[in-house]
């Protein structure tokens, strides 16, 4: 299948590339490069100097400015180099690591009257980069080294812009200081490296290394936790709203999580790296999230099996080596409460026992009738840092979630026109008794983290993963609407289950070069289990059926036990060995090469543990990626990569069925428009094979054959960060045209579109908070989430219309205070977010306001 791009894809490629080559040559002009001899000398010896790891960074205060101190073992090999742009100050230091003790980037703002920021970045493989922005100009620079660590002295400056000033050659100790008061001494700021930016510069998800986003020649979206704050966001789906092209294929309301990626369903939730399907089979909650990393494409390359529309990784939090203490309180409409906690800090004098605790609960009615939320966390975690090269991390997660089941409204009355009129949103199909409608679900994750580096060079890392779910399910559900309209017949099943889910990864990631060329080697193998069982009986119940229009709701209307499922355990299996090289050729020309091979069974067993079928598939999946960089502001890339997903069963033929297979192509151009503000292009085509279609030689209609195909392709932007100083958006559009291809099944006939896939989908939201005056730290918000007219079903009987939902905020943060204000749905206007069925269309939250109180101290 050739890939034929729409008007749509040519006319937003051609604009994004060309107004790409206009800006680049303005954002070079502003880069003077004023090397002295000692510059140029450092930067000659750079390549016979090993990598230098930057393990903790300070900011205190000066009579003239900041001082900026890089912690190392080794800071005489800290070297750096300087260059400018506009009020920017950035100290490139080559053969440089940065690892901090979360893992993550440094950054603060306003440390000072005249500097507006100031970060510490892993700019490529090998280069850490000091970035301090002034406020009226460039500020001046000094440099020395200490025992301590490189010292970058940083003055602003009240005039215009003006070439940086060359650090002085280091000196063998730090020159004496002023003398000062007991009121002068230094304030030391931050050093835990907590992000409060939108923009995230690197992400693990498509590579299981730490590698700048520009370097990946793949599309990636990291979705920060300054984000989830801003927007008072409390489970996943609410916040992958900010990914373009990920769409939710379950209501807010839903005990699950769902999403759509590039025009195929999804249910692809890692978690720091691992498998774990626990988490699409109850919600996660976003109070222990740092970050989420969005991976589109395929992704079987590093995590086995999965669907081939992306991938979403989901950091946790960790423990700091700064104390913090954060308290936070929420109420808001519909009799809305909730509460949370976030402590972090050391446990002895050495820093090197550090923890933190995460901890919330949320009570909630809902604007559907007798549907009520209740929610728990509690999520400690444990940081042991054995010396200067090994760490253990020791995680674990309990959740408990208490609702009824979201089994939405009939399309006849909502989307489409009903005789006896149009059915309120907030009516519940349901039963509002615990004994008959009920979706509890308890969750338990334990898990650890341990990384060993050899040298500057190798790398050993081994990651395990338990979860245990729990549930006490009464699935109730429609099962026909009547001719009258208004009767909707029901179903009900009793159930009590349980799910475990084991993931361990180890692997080794190295340093070396072949020649002239930098490779950056990953070794792994991964293994997995999933065991689904019974823990109670599970069966069907008579359910008596209901008016829609006007419903009685009572005790009596679930009758006798029906037929009994029987309990047969199902046993899934898995073995991944996988290998990638990231080659450098040189500082613009990457490659990315890698290969994975899988083992996969599942068993079922009867109740007395005797193997009633069992099936077993293997598969490679390859990736292969190309990026170049005609300017360090511009990655352009390409790949080509292949997902696969085990598939059970067999057919007419007693033939087992074939592994599903997803393969992408996708080229793409990312662009750093400035040191805090980046976006990506993106256009691609995913084809999936093998899908199941019904078979036409079976006239009972319960057998199914491999003949199905479908194809998705598209273009994607996003963009992400700050565009001045206060001011930051995330954000992007998704054009996706999804159809079947392929198909013996008469009611999907080829050219049909995917169900729950918009063509057009747009996504925008932005916050200015105000840096100095009487009024600093007052801040607005506003999200603009556009989601086009969908098909409601794979048959394409009916369509979901397109809306656009605003949002809005107010809030204000002044030293450990914040308080926020978030109207959702701002303008109440009446949409569906999604549709299941003919059945089961689900309706969005008219306007919702949310008022929240925290103090960190």
């Amino acid at each position: 299948m050739e890939f034929q791009p729409s008007k749509e894809i040519i006319s937003a490629g051609i604009v994004f590339a060309f107004v790409s080559l206009l800006v680049q040559p303005a954002i070079a002009e502003t880069q003077s490069h004023h090397f002295t001899s000692t510059a140029k000398l450092l930067l000659a010896q750079q390549s016979d100097v090993s990598s230098v790891k930057v393990t903790g960074v300070k900011v205190n205060t000066r009579d003239k400015g900041i001082e900026i101190i890089l912690e190392s073992a080794n800071p005489e090999a800290l070297r750096p180099v300087a260059k400018s742009e506009k009020n920017n100050y950035i100290a490139d230091i080559p053969n440089a690591l940065l690892a901090l003790p979360d893992g993550k980037d440094f950054s603060i703002a306003n440390p000072v009257s005249g500097i507006v920021s100031v970060s510490v970045t892993q700019a490529d493989a090998n280069t850490v980069r000091v970035t301090v922005t002034g406020e009226a100009g460039l500020p001046t620079a000094d440099l020395f080294d200490s025992e301590e660590g490189l010292i970058l002295e940083f003055a602003p400056v009240a005039s215009t812009p003006q070439p940086p000033q060359q650090p002085e050659q280091p000196t063998s100790e730090t020159p004496p200081e002023p003398p000062t008061t007991q009121s002068d001494e230094p304030i030391e700021l931050v050093v835990t490296g907590e992000q409060n930016s939108y923009r995230i510069p690197t992400a693990s998800t498509a590579t299981k290394t730490d590698t700048p986003l520009r370097d990946v020649p793949q599309a990636i979206q990291v979705i920060p936790q300054q984000v989830l704050q801003d927007q008072q966001v409390r489970r996943l789906n609410e916040a992958l709203r900010n990914a373009p092209g990920v769409i939710a294929d379950n209501s807010e309301r839903s005990a699950f999580e769902g999403f759509t990626i590039r025009g195929f369903s999804n249910r692809n939730i890692i978690r720091n790296g691992l498998r774990d399907d626990t988490n699409i089979t109850t919600n996660v909650n976003t109070e222990n999230i740092e970050q989420i990393e969005v991976l589109r494409g395929p992704a079987s390359v590093l995590f086995g099996q999965g669907g081939g529309g992306g991938t979403i990784n989901i950091v946790t939090k960790k423990p700091q080596s700064t104390p913090s203490y954060s308290i936070e309180g929420t109420i808001g409409s519909f009799d809305t409460f909730g509460g949370s906690i976030d402590f972090t800090g050391p446990l002895n004098d050495d820093k090197t026992f550090l923890y933190r605790l995460n901890a919330s609960a949320s009570t909630t009615d809902t604007f559907v009738d007798f549907f009520e939320k209740e929610r728990y966390l509690i999520a400690p975690s444990f940081t042991w840092l054995m010396g200067d090269n090994t760490q253990l991390t020791l995680e674990a997660e309990y959740s408990d979630q208490k609702q009824p089941n979201d089994r939405g409204l009939p399309a006849v009355g909502t989307v489409l026109p009903n005789p006896n009129g149009k059915i309120p949103i907030s009516r519940f199909i349901g039963e509002p008794f615990s004994e008959i409608d009920k979706n509890n679900r308890q969750s338990l994750r334990i898990g650890y983290n341990f990384e060993h580096r050899f040298d500057e060079n190798w790398q050993f890392r081994n990651n395990f993963n338990f979860s245990y779910l729990s549930v006490a399910q009464n699935s109730l559900f429609p099962s026909e609407l009547l001719e009258d309209n208004r009767t909707l017949e029901r179903g009900l099943v009793v159930s009590k289950f349980a799910q475990q889910a084991y993931n361990l990864d180890t692997n080794v990631v190295g340093n070396f070069k072949t020649g002239s060329i930098d490779h950056k080697l990953l070794f792994g193998i991964d293994i997995s289990r999933n065991v689904e069982y019974n823990e109670g009986r599970v069966f069907f119940r008579e359910l008596g059926a209901i008016d829609i229009f006007n419903p009685i709701y009572r005790r009596d209307s679930a009758g006798t036990d029906l037929e009994e499922i029987p309990n047969e355990p199902t046993i899934s299996d898995g073995l991944g060995i996988y290998l990638q090289d990231q080659i450098a050729f040189s500082e613009n020309f990457k490659l990315v090469l890698g290969g994975r091979f899988d083992i996969v069974t599942q068993k079922l067993e009867n109740a007395q543990g005797e193997t009633t079928s069992f099936q077993q598939d293997e598969a490679f999946s390859p990736r292969i990626g190309l990026v170049y960089q005609p300017s360090q502001a511009v990655s352009l890339y390409t790949n080509y990569s292949r997902s696969f997903q085990q598939v059970t069963g067999t057919n007419l033929d007693r033939r087992l069925f074939e592994p599903e297979r997803g393969t992408q192509y996708e080229v793409g151009i990312k662009v750093d428009w400035t040191n805090n503000l980046s976006s990506t292009l993106a256009l691609y085509q995913i084809t999936r094979s093998n899908v199941l279609t019904t078979d036409l030689r079976d006239p009972s209609g319960n057998s199914s054959i491999q003949t199905g195909e479908q194809r998705s392709q598209g273009i994607e932007l996003d963009i992400t960060g700050e565009i001045a100083p206060g001011w930051k958006i995330i954000g992007g559009y998704a054009y996706t045209d999804a159809e079947v291809t392929e198909s013996e099944n008469p009611n999907i006939p080829e050219g049909n579109r995917i169900n729950n896939v918009p063509e057009h989908a747009f996504s925008l939201w932005s916050t200015y908070e105000l840096q100095k005056g009487n009024l600093q730290g007052l801040g607005f918000g506003l999200g603009l989430f556009y989601v086009g007219e969908r098909e409601g079903d794979l048959d394409n009987s009916f369509s979901v219309p397109s809306y656009l939902r605003t949002d809005a905020a107010l809030f204000y943060r002044r030293n450990n205070f914040r308080a926020a204000l978030n109207m959702q749905n701002l303008f109440d206007n009446e949409y569906f977010e999604t549709s299941e069925s003919s059945l089961r269309v689900f309706p969005g939250a008219p306007r919702t306001v949310k008022f929240t109180l925290g103090w960190q101290f």
